[in-house]
């Protein structure tokens, strides 16, 4: 029977070769160290003895020993990868002069100018320890304005080494910078300076550069306001021109997958573009007749979609939209069917193999879940006989199944990852994507055809109309009672769970398909028993979020905030900082605040004076500090010290009165992102009865 399955598998094992991958890839990053030179030989080892195994065995299982060996290359390919970015990371706090070309121009989540720089130079400090790429946030009144690609700047400004996560098991920015050779991050408060003009004769990739910035800045010049800042967001993929006000509108009425530039664009474009060709040729009998216009279409898209990707800045989610718009016109230019699961498979093994970190972002889970299901469900529909449905009626159910699909496809990844759910998503949607697909792009192609001719104003116009429209739905949709609805951050196995039995439904071929249902539902039942720390400790040990009935209680009213907002929106339960402080459960007497965990007193100081003038440890348990404690007390310390060894705290009262620690860096492992050498355990317990904690209790601490 095994037998008979496997071999009803033949002939659709291409959408199982990028699944095998991600397993392999995703192994790779949760393990709990960098595998050594060893490992990896054993690894090369166990794929050739498996390709021999794989010759051996009857023909229904070699597709199960293909699996094993590609999970094997998908940890190799990240390893890869891995090592292929390697570059210096800052090791400590940095103050002073900063020298660097700009090579990028965004908004940080504070509205403030956000600068990435290479070929960077740091005060004293030697080339082979410098990083290859810093990012500065410009603070308070600056007398440049205008940063020009390329050009040269100087300033002097705080560096720090990309933070960890938040708290255990958190969102890792270390992982994320090292694969963006992002070594440092910092900001400044004192005025940019022009050390240097930009380099006429630099590379293309910074000629694109400027040329995209030089683009947004007409289109905002020409189209004033928040519709040019869109226009130029959807033209450039330059989005610092966009207010924090209308990116929150966008997500919380889920149209803001319509300013990133991603496979509703790309597709948008490219298929505007092979329409506009095809149709156009066709009206010239001599070139209809002898030539394939289909063909010569589908290359005028390719370029045009080439274009675009270099204009946009070539992040990872355009990169991901043109691979695969590029492979479903080479299907066409191959005579194959375009919009198939082998071709959304071949997209997805292109980007794994050259971007494996791409896993673990948001923007590759639900991207490809969008396509995948929408190639599904539109694949099961085919077996229906549509064509009795009055004509006009087929683009309006297309419109409103393609949304509802990828609304549905996408929403667990975007909940997990953002927590929240667009209640009203649907409907802004169908009120807007629409016009996105017949007025909006267009517009911005005949923009660009009009103007070398000094015209681009009609088609600007055309585009601000379409855009006024789609940010008036986003503001009315946003202001609904219940627009957002707010949810807990899953444990990590849920995901990973739910998409392989999402992929199980939708790959395996028989009833046995249905099996992916229960791990569906399996991962739906880990999601909702998900608990959330009765106690975080940020990593400077300058804010704690106890939980309390009203929700998380946190330390202070400001400050912090950046680690504070992520606690409540893990919480599932966002509000203000200073709210969320005002509420009941800790007690404060001046910079000494307590909180109790069952029988367990704990204490968070802070500032020098706050801990010179605090006897032993003030009767607490545990005593937290943002300086460093340097005498023994009679109590558990985590001070600023111990706390860059361990990263973020989560403490849990156990049910028998036990105190459960998990630690950040336990749970990121040693690995290249982090810098970490000395193994930091992930979780351990604290038990009032340890002889060692009465007696001496750093004792506790020490053997880990």
């Amino acid at each position: 029977m095994l037998e008979d399955a496997l071999l009803a598998q033949r002939g659709g094992l291409i959408g199982w070769v990028p699944v095998c991958l991600a397993i392999g890839i995703g192994g790779y990053f949760s393990l709990p160290s960098e595998p050594g030179i060893i490992a990896m030989i054993c690894a090369g080892v166990s794929t050739m003895a498996l390709w021999v195994i794989g010759r051996l065995v009857p023909v229904a299982y070699r597709p199960l020993i293909v699996a094993l060996a590609l999970i094997i290359i998908g940890a190799g390919l990240a390893k890869w990868r891995t090592d292929a970015v390697d570059a210096p990371v800052l090791g400590f706090r940095y103050y002073g002069a900063i020298e660097g070309r700009v090579v990028n121009i965004d908004r940080s989540a504070s509205d403030a100018i956000r600068l990435t720089l290479d070929r960077v130079v740091l005060e004293r400090m030697a080339p082979d320890r410098t990083p290859e790429r810093v990012r500065v946030s410009l603070h308070g009144d600056q007398v440049l304005r205008g940063f020009q690609p390329g050009e040269t700047l100087i300033m002097t400004g705080h560096l720090s080494p990309p933070a960890g996560p938040a708290e255990p098991g958190g969102f890792d920015f270390q992982r994320h910078a090292w694969f963006l050779q992002l070594g440092a991050v910092g900001y400044t408060r004192t005025p940019v300076l022009r050390l240097a003009a930009a380099d006429d004769a630099g590379s293309w990739r910074m000629k694109i550069f400027a040329m995209r910035m030089a683009i947004s800045t007409a289109v905002r010049s020409a189209m004033p306001g928040e519709p040019g800042a869109f226009a130029a967001a959807i033209m450039t993929g330059d989005r610092s021109g966009m207010g924090q006000g209308t990116l929150a509108d966008l997500r919380a009425s889920n149209l803001a997958h319509l300013l990133a530039i991603s496979g509703l664009h790309m597709g948008l474009l490219t298929g505007f573009i092979f329409a506009a060709v095809r149709y156009g040729l066709a009206f010239i009998p001599a070139i209809a007749l002898r030539w394939p216009t289909k063909k010569i279409a589908a290359i005028c898209a390719l370029l045009v979609g080439a274009f675009y990707l270099a204009l946009s800045g070539g992040n990872v989610a355009t990169e991901r939209a043109y691979v695969m718009v590029a492979v479903m016109l080479l299907a066409v230019l191959l005579d194959r069917r375009a919009l198939s699961l082998r071709a959304v498979a071949m997209a997805a093994i292109i980007i794994l193999v050259w971007q494996p970190e791409s896993l673990t972002g948001p923007g590759f889970q639900m991207s490809f879940a969008a396509t995948t299901a929408l190639v599904a469900v539109f694949g099961w529909l085919r077996r229906f006989e549509m064509h009795q449905l009055p004509r006009w009626t087929r683009p309006v159910l297309s419109v409103v199944i393609s949304s509802a699909v990828a609304g549905f496809a996408t929403a667990p990844f975007a909940a997990a990852h953002f927590n929240q759910f667009a209640h009203f998503g649907l409907i802004a949607n169908l009120l807007s994507v629409p016009l996105m697909g017949t007025l909006v792009m267009p517009a911005a192609v005949l923009a660009a055809v009009l103007a070398p001719l000094g015209l681009w104003d009609i088609g600007l116009w055309l585009m601000s109309l379409g855009l006024q429209w789609i940010l008036f739905v986003a503001d009315q949709v946003a202001g609904l009672d219940g627009a957002v609805g707010h949810i807990m951050a899953p444990q990590p196995a849920v995901l990973p769970v739910m998409a392989l039995g999402l992929l199980w439904i939708v790959l395996w071929r028989g009833q046995g398909r249905w099996a992916g249902g229960l791990a569906v539902a399996a991962a739906f039942l880990l999601w909702q028993q998900t608990a959330r720390p009765d106690l975080l400790i940020a990593d400077n040990g300058s804010l704690i979020g106890l939980l309390g009935e009203e929700g998380r209680i946190l330390s202070k009213p400001k400050g912090s905030g950046f680690v504070a907002g992520i606690w409540l929106e893990n919480d599932g339960a966002p509000v203000a900082q200073d709210i969320a402080a005002a509420r009941p459960g800790l007690t404060r007497d001046g910079r000494v605040l307590a909180a109790s965990l069952g029988d367990w007193q704990v204490l968070q100081v802070s500032g020098k004076t706050a801990l010179a003038d605090l006897v032993a440890c003030g009767g607490a348990d545990i005593l937290i500090s943002n300086q460093e404690v340097a005498s023994p007390r009679p109590c558990i310390v985590f001070d600023i010290k111990r706390l860059r060894d361990t990263g973020a705290l989560a403490l849990d009262l156990t049910d028998g009165g036990d105190l459960r620690v998990t630690t950040a860096q336990g749970r990121a492992g040693i690995r290249p992102w982090n810098r970490t050498q000395r193994p930091v355990p992930h979780q351990w317990v604290l038990k009032k009865t340890d002889p060692d904690l009465a007696s001496d209790p750093s004792l506790i601490l020490s053997r880990f």
